[in-house]
């Protein structure tokens, strides 16, 4: 699923504002088709965000996050801080996308 996130990243007074939109279906595995065929659960599990290889956030998620999550968290950076943000899901998809802090 590549190209599935938009991420910004900036820095104030040494605190980065991470905003992120993920691109992704969500299903609980418990919704059914026009045909009444139940629709498999396809949601994502970890996300991750490293800073020069430390982690800096990580969420655990399941079948309660909404399609195409929006996510914002913060942490202690600087301008020019390398970010890449990843995801995994449960069918063994995944992303990432390297960002530069402004």
């Amino acid at each position: 699923m590549a190209g599935s996130m938009r991420v910004r990243a900036k820095e104030k007074d040494g605190v980065v504002t991470v905003k992120a939109l993920i691109t992704h279906p969500m299903e609980t595995g418990l919704r059914k088709d026009g045909d009444g065929n139940v629709i498999p659960a396809h949601f994502i599990q970890e996300v991750t965000a490293t800073v020069g290889g430390e982690v800096v956030f990580t969420a655990n998620w399941g079948t309660g996050v909404a399609k195409n999550p929006y996510l914002s968290f913060k942490y202690k950076g600087s301008k020019g801080d390398l970010l890449t943000l990843a995801w995994t899901d449960n069918q063994g998809h995944s992303d990432a996308l390297e960002v530069e802090v402004k």
